[in-house]
């Protein structure tokens, strides 16, 4: 045992700049690495688990450094490749290396003394198979008493100051979990198995079995055929089979089964099935036309010549999905890992089904609707064995077999990991191998992430993880991002065209309809124009599905009174109330407040209170009533709340369960249905007029997404779009499918009005909840940085939404030439900001740093 004082820099999951020092027990010495979690005390008493970056020999000579409490690790649970990516992250989107952990680490590996414990839903039933020592009895019995505990209660209750190595093993036998995840509470899903008795295993018992139920029990005998042949369908080597398979086969099984097992027959046990191995790998071969193929040799060629990213641009319904089958292959080949970015977990559901097919097994999935056990699963799946082979180089022969041992069930499905498709969260799962990332719908703004720091974009940093990796990194769409497509054109990234929809089938027929004309003459029925019930009747006549897309969701975006024009408000932010029906509220978008709506003006009087607009839940309602027999469904962000929502509306509208699909842009992103002849756009003009630099390419990105849903397989499908304007620029680039001339428009605009891609931008918010103060701040602030970068900065000036949770908000842009320096720019940047804090008069306001905001 080392007899060196060893001390190391810990990541903490706070907000605070610097790592911090802490001492290592001598005992300690040789099993401390660099990537474990161990537990520290930082602050006033409080514990956190922190990560080890660095293990060294000096100590800080600013603090005295405390010991750390406990390792809660044997191995290590994060990488130095994971490192790198999260100090580029740290560094790029100007925030703080805990903030990045916090977002990459699944929360049941981020334990706090606040942390809050409560007993697991089924623990009676593992208790009397559970050995528990007398400090875990004591844990038990307190909350049993008092239902929930903090870690700080545990400490007192067991009198003792390190509490993880209690907590651990209790959350692992599932006696306590972490109160967190009762956000989305996981039930395993359960099935109940059917296996034969090894008294026959033999065709000579088996035949003799045979003659006896034949003679006496004929629905037993089926039941045992039944067995029989789904076994041998599932697989040779694998008894069991499930029950409800059985029961699907013959009628009157329950009984029959209940017969055989008191008969000592069959025996039934119950398992948990994980949602990953619901698919057989069913061996399919990618097999690409002419067109993909050229395109999938010409990506390899870019490959090959040295670029690392490379572009696919590809019309919706060109077979892109087949081409990354066909990359992934290659790479799953060569023994590496696969990451497969998608911006919405909505796709996930079908992207899942198409590549089990292929890769069976090999799939993973992980995303944010997963809990928190679930994503610690996933997390230890994906972990490399590096660090067993580091360890078998030590020649330390205990700590082989200790590995060896420890990691038996790890490394049997790490073999079955290779493939993680996810959103933007997969991006931190701690790869160690990847050839491989494919950035599905690269230019979905759902890559972003809003709140809180880091503000990253997905897409960008996937291309910096296959850096790090040295993987390549490959992008697709049917409508690229300006920026990519323009470093494409720069001959930045490699780039790949595909214009033709996949089997020659015919790109949509888009109707434009004019609804000013139509509101003139008095045609329109609600907010449907004539041409749209037309064709939605025509479709469903012909027993086919319709999407219709509107971008907002609830029933009205607000309320007015017909007299004096007063529209309900927030009391909590300065943004009107949106009515939501099916509950009878008015709920606020931005902080969740909710009212019932009122019955007079609360200004005039008056009770003649109308409804303003439209959103999702209004047009279903009125689809009623104009289609009283279809079946009509809605996917937003109301009826996709619970983990298995999305899958379950996109399963019932491919099984033929619903004729409308109403829905926001949910529904524009990649999803594939076969009998979808008809999309309508409701209202384009709301998206267009937004006010934002990307509102024209955002505009024809959404509305050609959803027109690619339309004639997907086997027809050529219509799409009609509403609008008041039916000349302008960006619909009828839609029109002509013209995404060309969109991205040269775009770009002359942007180079005029320096926006990207010419110039990066850096979004500096202040936030207080005193007005004054914070239009005093950001004049300073704003003051400060003119002196540095002059006419690059623009503002202050208050947001669309000015003040939300009664906090407000005021902005200052920052734009800077691509050619610049950038980190020398975040650098004076930081350097004013640390001065603005400094000034006692602005301390209390909070500064959000965004860069590249969306």
């Amino acid at each position: 045992m080392s007899r060196v004082t060893l001390f190391v820099d810990v990541i903490l999951p706070l907000s605070v700049p610097n790592l911090y020092t802490y001492r290592v027990p001598y005992d300690w010495n040789d099993s401390i690495a660099v990537g474990q979690r161990v537990v520290v005390q930082f602050g006033k008493g409080k514990l956190y688990s922190a990560l080890v970056r660095r293990v060294h020999e000096v100590p800080p000579k600013q603090y005295a450094a405390k010991y750390i409490e406990s390792i809660l690790d044997e191995f290590p649970v994060v990488n130095e490749k994971q490192f790198a990516l999260w100090e580029w992250m740290s560094g790029y989107y100007m925030c703080t290396i805990g903030d990045v952990m916090i977002a990459a680490l699944p929360g049941g590996l981020r334990l706090s003394s606040e942390t809050k414990l409560i007993l697991h839903q089924d623990y009676k039933e593992k208790l009397p198979t559970t050995d528990l020592s007398d400090k875990e009895f004591l844990i038990l019995d307190a909350l049993e008493l008092r239902d929930v505990l903090s870690l700080n209660d545990v400490s007192a209750i067991v009198e003792q100051k390190t509490v993880y190595p209690l907590i651990k093993p209790m959350i692992e036998k599932g006696i306590v979990v972490i109160q967190e995840e009762l956000k989305e509470r996981y039930k395993p899903k359960i099935e109940t198995f059917v296996t034969l008795a090894n008294a026959y295993d033999s065709e000579e018992q088996l035949k003799t079995l045979f003659d006896q139920l034949e003679k006496k029990a004929g629905k037993q005998l089926d039941v045992l055929m039944a067995y029989i042949k789904l076994s041998e369908r599932y697989s040779k080597n694998k008894k069991e089979v499930r029950k409800k398979d059985i029961v699907k086969m013959v009628d009157g099984a329950d009984a029959a089964i209940k017969g055989l097992v008191k008969k000592n027959v069959l025996d039934l046990y119950e398992a948990e099935v994980g949602r990953l191995t619901a698919f057989e790998n069913e061996n399919k071969v990618t097999q690409l036309n002419d067109i993909q193929q050229q395109t999938f040799d010409l990506i390899n060629k870019q490959f090959n010549e040295g670029k690392d990213v490379a572009l696919l641009h590809g019309v919706t319904s060109s077979g892109k999905t087949e081409i990354y089958v066909k990359m992934i292959e290659e790479v799953l080949a060569e023994g590496k890992q696969v990451l497969y970015l998608l911006p919405e977990i909505a796709l996930t559901t079908q992207i899942i089904n198409r590549l089990k097919k292929y890769f069976g097994e090999a799939v993973g999935v992980y995303h944010s609707k997963f809990n928190e056990n679930e994503r610690v699963e996933v997390w230890k799946s994906v972990l490399s064995s590096t660090f067993k082979v580091q360890r078998l180089k030590t020649g330390d022969q205990n700590s082989v077999e200790q590995e060896e041992q420890a990691t038996t069930t790890l490394n049997s499905e790490l073999s079955n990991y290779k493939l993680i498709i996810g959103a933007r969260s997969a991006l931190f799962l701690p790869f160690d191998n990847l050839g491989l990332i494919i950035v599905d719908e690269e230019h979905d703004s759902s890559f972003k992430q809003y709140d809180p720091a880091p503000r990253y974009n997905a897409r960008d940093s996937a291309i910096f993880l296959g850096h790090i990796h040295k993987a390549k990194t490959l992008l697709g769409s049917a409508t690229p991002s300006v920026e990519s497509y323009f470093n494409a054109q720069e001959g930045k990234y490699g780039f790949a065209e595909m214009k033709q929809r996949f089997g020659g089938i015919q790109m949509p027929e888009i109707l434009i309809a004019d609804v000013k004309e139509a509101s003139k003459r008095k045609e329109m029925k609600s907010h449907f124009s004539p041409m749209l019930l037309d064709h939605i009747a025509l479709a469903l006549q012909n027993k086919e599905q319709v999407i219709l897309f509107q971008n907002r969701r609830g029933f009205a975006p607000q309320l007015e009174c017909d007299t004096c024009a007063w529209v309900p408000q927030c009391t909590n932010c300065d943004v009107s109330l949106t009515y939501h029906k099916n509950t009878n509220q008015l709920r606020c978008h931005y902080c969740g407040y909710s009212v019932k709506p009122p019955t007079k003006c609360a200004a005039c009087g008056d009770t003649n209170i109308k409804m303003k607009g439209f959103g999702t839940e209004k047009i279903e309602e009125e689809l009623a009533i104009f289609y009283p027999a279809a079946k009509i469904a809605r996917m937003d962000l109301d009826t996709t709340r619970s983990k298995f929502a999305h899958q379950h509306i996109i399963q019932d509208f491919e099984d033929g369960n619903i004729d409308i699909l109403v829905g926001t842009q949910m529904v524009t992103k990649g999803l594939d249905f076969d009998n979808v002849s008809m999309v309508g756009i409701l209202n384009a003009d709301s998206m267009l007029n937004f006010p934002d630099f990307r509102a024209f390419e955002r505009s024809y990105q959404l509305m050609a997404q959803v027109s690619g849903r339309a004639g997907r397989k086997n027809k050529r499908g219509k799409v009609i779009i509403q609008t008041h304007n039916p000349d302008h620029s960006i619909i009828q680039n839609v029109w002509n499918n013209d995404y060309l001339s969109m991205y040269t428009n775009q770009l002359l605009d942007r180079k005029n009005f320096h926006y990207p891609p010419y110039y990066r931008l850096i979004e500096i918010t202040l936030i207080h909840k005193d007005l004054d103060l914070v239009n005093a701040s950001s004049k300073f602030l704003a003051d400060q940085l003119k002196l540095h970068f002059a006419k690059r900065v623009l503002g202050p000036e208050f947001p669309l939404v000015s003040r939300i949770r009664n906090l407000y908000h005021k902005n200052i842009l920052l734009k800077v030439e691509r050619e610049a320096s950038v980190v020398q720019v975040k650098k004076i940047l930081n350097e004013m900001i640390t001065m603005f804090k400094n000034d006692t008069t602005f301390k209390p306001v909070r500064i959000q740093l965004d860069v590249d905001p969306m």
